[in-house]
């Protein structure tokens, strides 16, 4: 058993199931701690950047465990306030991910990934300097010794334990840090290949509410979708199967009942993760897939 919940899922071809926290206390994080839900997700896309909150959240997550399944907490990953549009704008915000991480998280989702160089600052940015695999295409890591000493402790690590595998998967067989990206808008999809190949990708979502939007339809998130909407998702999902990296996506069909939605969405649609609504959604997923780890 690893750190990270959701790469050991991944690892034996299961889909997981993600949550929200109403707020980042430590109190949120005690209660969040036995959830059904495989994974926390944090909205610091839309949301003001509170870091401070954050760590509180994660220690009440890591007083309130272990899960069932045996895992010291659920997966916790987090969206940015900026952008994956150029490089310029990711090595620039480098200090985001470096203060995300330091609270114990286990991953970041980065937005608006338009550009295959801004994706490989964005795993560098993520990274310890002394990390060499994959070093001939990820720039050297931009991560700082001084701060491991917190999430270490979240993960039940020392120090020197954490910085080896604080490492993104599958990049690393043994990292334990899982980042994923919204391929989110039209200017993306040319370049959705290589953007779903850089090394250090563990997930990606094809963001329909934004797509929609850089496509000039505002109310686009959910189905019945435009033919462009359909091109745009399976561009995305035909470029992350090649590279091996799971697709994230939702299916808000009212004409659904739920567990039509939810076979759509594994059998047709074919995700690896999925934001659940209730417990029952995801213990109908779980059975289906013949999922045998506790939650």
């Amino acid at each position: 058993m690893g750190i990270n919940k959701c790469i050991d899922l991944l690892k034996e071809g299961q889909p997981f199931y993600a949550t929200h926290t109403p707020e980042l206390t430590y109190d949120a994080g005690v209660e969040l701690a036995q959830t059904w839900a495989d994974m926390i997700l944090i909205d610091f896309e839309h949301r003001h950047f509170d870091v401070g909150g954050l760590g509180d959240f994660m220690k009440g997550l890591k007083a309130g465990g272990p899960t069932p399944s045996g895992h010291l907490t659920p997966t916790v990953v987090t969206t940015l306030p900026h952008n994956a549009i150029s490089v310029d704008e990711v090595r620039h915000n480098a200090w985001q991910m470096r203060h995300a991480l330091t609270t114990g998280v286990h991953g970041l989702l980065h937005t608006h990934a338009r550009d295959p160089e801004a994706v490989k600052w964005f795993v560098a940015a993520c990274r310890y300097p002394f990390q060499k695999l994959a070093r001939d295409v990820i720039p050297e890591g931009l991560r700082g010794g001084g701060g491991q000493g917190i999430p270490a402790e979240i993960w039940g690590l020392s120090p020197r334990e954490y910085v080896e595998i604080a490492d993104p998967w599958p990049l690393n067989p043994n990292g334990e840090l899982l980042l994923g990206l919204k391929i989110e808008d039209r200017h993306s999809l040319p370049n959705a290949d290589e953007i779903a190949s850089v090394p250090g990708i563990g997930f990606a979502e094809w963001g329909p509410g934004d797509m929609g939007m850089s496509h000039g339809n505002p109310d686009a998130h959910d189905p019945p979708y435009p033919d462009y909407m359909d091109h745009a998702r399976d561009t995305i999902k035909g470029a992350l199967d090649k590279a091996g990296v799971g697709f994230y996506s939702s299916w808000a069909d009212d004409n659904m009942t739920q567990e039509e939605r939810i076979d759509h969405l594994i059998d047709n649609v074919g995700v690896k993760m999925m934001g659940a609504p209730n417990k029952e959604w995801a213990d109908y997923g779980r059975a289906k897939t013949g999922r045998t780890m506790p939650v």
